[in-house]
């Protein structure tokens, strides 16, 4: 009798409750700020390809530093207004791929692959190999940053920003509007720098992030008058500002490198003499 109730035993039903629960639904909607300004930023990026494609250089080199004004607000903007999302951080990865990788490579590209070709078909080469080589080590350096982002130090990027290299080659571009026929030296010079700042962001040196600096800190009225100073240079010669000032932030890792290098010999070849 046992082992027949045993056969014919069914688990009790569920209860009523637990039986008309709906399933959890994953929630659709994304935050509209922080990713309209992610939006600029791909505009502003797209902007200055068109720009490039137009020949208007100077324009190109606006749109990646607007572009670089939007990057450096959405993150900011999402943090403050709690509107972090998965959405978001995916959304602002491709966007800069486009504004601070292929945009900066297809104005290098634009304005001088032309006129470098007309020297040779190997300088013409030479041309299009380093604006796609920066494009390939934005897209590394980006999908470096994605992957090490949980456990990297937050005050240290490794390897140049994609936005500051970005801005080193349009920035150079944007200068060198004003050269009516740049030359072959100034063309090398123009592609040079394009693959170098493509190397500096794949390389293995720190660059402050300024992520802890704090905008709402109290600070003493002579700051105030220190960026009042650098706004006034800034708007004197914006693309040769910029260009200085992109360019000593990326040159200061490698030649902080080379000082630590030589401070180390210096320091080993004491003791040894010693």
């Amino acid at each position: 009798m046992d082992a027949a109730r045993a056969d014919t035993y069914h688990a009790p039903p569920m209860a009523p409750q637990e039986a008309d629960q709906p399933a959890p639904r994953r929630r659709r909607a994304i935050y509209l700020l922080p990713n309209l300004l992610t939006t600029g930023c791909l505009f502003s990026g797209f902007y200055a390809i068109v720009a490039a494609i137009d020949g208007n250089f100077e324009r190109a080199g606006m749109g990646v530093f607007i572009a670089m004004l939007f990057d450096g607000l959405d993150g900011r903007v999402a943090r403050l207004t709690r509107t972090e999302s998965a959405f978001g951080k995916e959304y602002d990865s491709l966007a800069d791929m486009v504004s601070f990788g292929v945009a900066p490579a297809i104005v290098s590209y634009q304005w001088g692959v032309a006129r470098i070709a007309e020297y040779g078909r190997a300088w013409g080469r030479f041309g299009w190999l380093a604006a796609f080589f920066y494009a390939v080590a934005a897209a590394l350096r980006l999908a470096r940053f994605n992957t090490r982002v949980g456990t990297a130090d937050k005050r240290y990027f490794e390897g140049l920003p994609s936005p500051s290299a970005a801005a080193l080659v349009s920035g150079f571009v944007w200068a060198s509007t004003e050269w009516r026929e740049p030359g072959l030296a100034g063309l090398i010079i123009a592609f040079t720098v394009t693959a170098i700042a493509g190397a500096l962001m794949v390389s293995p040196f720190s660059y402050p992030s300024f992520k802890n600096f704090d905008l709402a800190r109290p600070v003493r009225f002579a700051w105030m008058v220190v960026a009042v100073l650098v706004f006034i240079f800034i708007a004197g010669d914006p693309s040769r500002a910029l260009l200085l000032s992109f360019g000593s932030y990326a040159l200061w890792a490698p030649c902080a490198w080379v000082w630590r290098r030589l401070r180390r010999h210096t320091q080993a070849h004491g003791a040894h003499s010693a």
